[in-house]
């Protein structure tokens, strides 16, 4: 009955939006011409598939956000274990490492990275972009996979090392698997930011889905349908990986 009930809430709270929103651009007098949005993403030519700007560039964010997930998450785990060793220069580099980057702005990074750093290493704004990602996510990555190997029972190490495991298959078989149910609620949502972090990438002329869709909306002044789509882009992007994640997260709960 709840459920229901918060469902009805939520339909007729939509509904009340929808209203306002249409009586707004009544309102705006605006000439929708969403007829004009297909070949932005595809069209048949000659019986040839065609990539539209907004599919170009959907594809470059998949790309630098599928990029920048994996080595996120390996550069976190790498930083959470450091931060867990018994080297105090581990430790304090890994420190140094995650304070920094979660106290200073994304688009910050972004920007030393390709002006002051990438001309130096010859570095590409494509992999520029891929790096700064990868540094601020994994920064975040880093202490949810250490708050998830702190919050192990101590019980468990010490009945794992009684029964002559090593260090190594102590991390593989008892640590890791516990730390994983733990914090992979929150390591989806890190996934699912560092999706919509990466529309910052089109500050360094990346063509991204957002530059794309910037492009076409100087060009054409298709403004609400152009970033509508957009927007429904990368809502499709962050529901299917949200989905994806918590399908696995729901097979874990049955594994010993």
């Amino acid at each position: 009955m709840k459920r229901a009930a918060g469902v009805i809430k939520s339909v007729v709270l939509l509904g009340i939006l929808a209203a306002v929103l249409v009586g707004g651009y009544q309102n705006l007098e605006y000439n929708w011409q969403w007829y004009r949005l297909p070949p932005y993403f595809f069209s048949i030519e000659k019986g040839q598939f065609v990539k539209g700007l907004l599919l170009d560039g959907l594809v470059i964010t998949l790309k630098i956000s599928s990029l920048g997930l994996v080595f996120s998450i390996l550069l976190g785990s790498f930083s959470a274990f450091a931060r867990l060793s018994v080297s105090p220069m581990l430790r304090l580099s890994a420190w140094v490492y995650v304070e920094t980057i979660r106290n200073t702005p994304l688009l910050i990074q972004i920007f030393i990275l390709y002006f002051v750093i990438s001309p130096v290493l010859d570095i590409s704004a494509f992999w520029s972009a891929v790096i700064a990602l990868s540094l601020f996510e994994g920064a975040y990555a880093s202490e949810i996979i250490r708050s998830g190997i702190i919050n192990i029972p101590a019980g468990q190490v010490e009945a794992a090392q009684s029964i002559g495991l090593s260090a190594y298959a102590t991390y593989v078989k008892v640590i890791i698997p516990q730390m994983l149910r733990q914090t992979l609620p929150m390591l989806a949502g890190q996934s699912v930011s560092l999706i919509k972090d990466s529309a910052l990438v089109s500050t360094i002329s990346i063509y991204d889905l957002t530059m794309q869709g910037q492009k076409i909306v100087s060009e054409t002044f298709l403004t609400f349908e152009i970033w509508f789509a957009v927007a429904v882009c990368y809502l499709s992007i962050t529901a299917t990986l949200s989905f994806l994640i918590r399908r696995v997260e729901n097979k874990m709960k049955y594994i010993n």
